[in-house]
C-alpha cells in the first residue's frame, strides 16, 4: 500500500471556516468537500470511478486515493486505470501480483495552480447553493413571524433591510405604513410576508401592513397571548389609520380586553407607537354574530339587527345620532367591522313608526346610485335625513355638484308634498 502522506492537503485547512462562518454542519461539509474534489477529478481524468476521497474536517485534511489495476510490464493501455507490475511493486507494494488492485495516494497540490483554483471555485459554488437553500428554508418557516432589520438602503419603491446575520430583507412600498419614514441605520420591525426561491435566488419580502404584524406585536407585548391564555380571534386593519382586534380568554378570571390594553394603556401604547399612532379598538370576541357585530360597530349603540346567516348579511338599525358613529370618518368604522366579522353590514336609521319616511334606495329610478352611496357615507339612509341638511352643507359634505343636489332635493321633496 502507499505510504502515509506526510503533509496532507494543506488547502483543506481553509475549508474549515465553512463549518463556522457559513453555518454548515459537519456531515454536509464532508459531502460538499468530497463532491467538489470528485467534480475536479472527473474533469481531469475523464471520470472519478476509481478514486476514493476521504475528508476529515476536524483535522483539516483530505486524502485522495487512486485504485489501479496491476497489469504486466509493457501492457499499460490506460494509465488512469492501470499500473505496471514493476511500478506497483516499486510503490511500497512489493507483494502485489498481476490482476490485483493497487492503491496509491494522490497529492492534489501537484496538479498545479489551475486545478487548485478550479477546486476552490467548485467548492465556493456548492457552498453558495447550500447557503441559498438554507436561507430559503429558514425564512419560509418564518412566514408570518416578526423579524428585525437595520435600514441599509432606501429606494423609491422599496427599502432594503439587513438582519443581524446580514440577510437581505425587502420592504416594498405597498407593505409600508403610509406614515413610515426610513433613514439608513434605523431599526425596523416587520413580519416575513412572502419568501420565494426563483432561479435558486431567495427573495424575502417583509410587511408592516399585513394583519399578522398586528397579531405578532400583541403576542410580544401581552404575555397572556404568548402563553395561550388569550386568543386573537380576528383582526382588521387600515394601516396607519385604525384597527380592530377581537380577543377571547380561555380563563373566566382573565379580562382579555383589559390584559391587552394594560394598566393605563401601557401595553397597547407601545403597539400604537410602533404602528405610527394607528388607533386600535380591542373588543371581546363572541360566537353570537349579533352581539359580535354590535361590538364591532362600537362606539355606536345599535337599536336592532336583522341577520341572514346564510348570506352573511346584516341590516343594522340605529338612532339617527348614532349612524355617523357606526359609519365613522370616511366609512372607516363600518369597513373595519365588516372585515372583522365577515358580515356585509348595511346601516339604517331607526325611524319612529309615526314618522313617515322613505329609504334612499327607493329612489334609484330617479337618482343615480353613486349619489345615494355618497349620501349613505354621510350617515343618511332616508329621504328626510337628507332633507334636514341645509343645501349648501349638503353640497360641501357630499362633494356633489349644485345641479345634482338641486335635482336630488326636488325628487325627495316631491314625495312628501301631498
Amino acid at each position: 500500500m502507499a505510504k502515509k502522506k506526510e503533509e496532507g492537503l494543506s488547502m483543506a485547512d481553509q475549508f474549515k471556516m465553512f463549518n463556522d462562518d457559513k453555518n454548515i454542519d459537519k456531515t454536509t461539509l464532508i459531502s460538499v468537500l468530497e463532491e467538489s474534489f470528485r467534480s475536479v477529478l472527473a474533469k481531469m481524468f475523464g471520470n472519478d470511478d476509481n478514486f476514493s476521497v476521504i475528508v476529515n474536517p476536524d483535522k483539516g485534511d483530505c486524502e485522495i486515493y487512486q485504485n489501479l489495476e496491476v497489469v504486466p510490464d509493457g501492457e499499460v493501455t490506460n494509465p488512469n486505470k492501470q499500473i505496471s507490475l514493476s511500478d506497483a511493486q516499486a510503490d511500497d507494494d512489493p507483494d502485489c501480483e498481476v490482476g490485483e488492485e493497487h492503491t496509491c495516494m494522490i497529492d492534489f497540490a501537484k496538479f498545479g495552480r489551475r486545478a487548485i483554483l478550479n477546486l476552490r471555485q467548485t467548492l465556493a459554488s456548492k457552498i453558495l447553493d447550500l447557503q441559498k437553500d438554507a436561507l430559503y428554508t429558514k425564512f419560509k418557516a418564518l412566514e408570518g413571524h416578526l423579524v428585525t432589520g437595520e435600514v441599509y438602503q432606501v429606494w423609491k419603491r422599496e427599502v432594503l433591510l439587513l438582519d443581524e446575520e446580514k440577510n437581505e430583507l425587502l420592504l416594498p412600498k405597498d407593505q409600508q405604513i403610509p406614515t413610515d419614514v426610513y433613514r439608513k441605520g434605523d431599526m425596523v420591525r416587520a413580519v416575513v410576508y412572502n419568501v420565494d426561491n426563483k432561479n435558486n435566488n431567495p427573495k424575502i419580502i417583509v410587511s408592516r401592513t399585513h394583519e399578522s404584524f398586528l397579531r405578532r406585536l400583541f403576542e410580544q407585548e401581552v404575555p397572556e397571548i404568548a402563553e395561550g391564555l388569550i386568543t386573537i380571534r380576528s383582526v382588521a386593519r387600515m394601516p396607519g389609520e385604525r384597527a380592530k382586534i377581537a380577543v377571547e380568554s380561555g380563563d373566566d378570571r382573565i379580562d382579555p380586553v383589559g390584559a391587552c390594553v394594560g394598566v393605563k394603556g401601557a401595553r397597547i401604547h407601545g403597539i400604537v407607537r410602533e404602528l405610527r399612532n394607528e388607533n386600535i379598538d380591542v373588543i371581546n370576541y363572541t360566537s353570537n354574530p349579533q352581539l359580535f357585530i354590535q361590538r364591532a360597530l362600537s362606539p355606536a349603540k345599535i337599536s336592532s339587527i336583522r341577520l341572514d346567516e346564510a348570506t352573511k348579511h346584516a341590516e343594522v338599525f340605529l338612532r339617527p345620532e348614532e349612524v355617523s358613529l357606526a359609519i365613522g370618518k370616511g366609512g372607516l368604522n363600518i369597513k373595519l367591522a365588516i372585515m372583522l366579522t365577515g358580515y356585509e353590514i348595511d346601516v339604517y336609521r331607526d325611524i319612529d313608526p309615526d314618522e313617515e319616511d322613505i329609504y334612499l334606495d327607493e329612489f334609484k329610478d330617479e337618482v343615480d346610485e353613486w349619489v345615494i352611496e355618497a349620501l349613505k357615507n354621510l350617515g343618511c339612509a332616508t329621504a328626510k335625513s337628507v332633507l334636514r341638511i341645509p343645501r349648501e352643507e349638503l353640497i360641501a359634505r357630499a362633494d356633489l355638484e349644485e345641479d345634482t343636489v338641486d335635482h336630488l332635493l326636488a325628487v325627495l321633496r316631491a314625495e312628501f308634498e301631498d
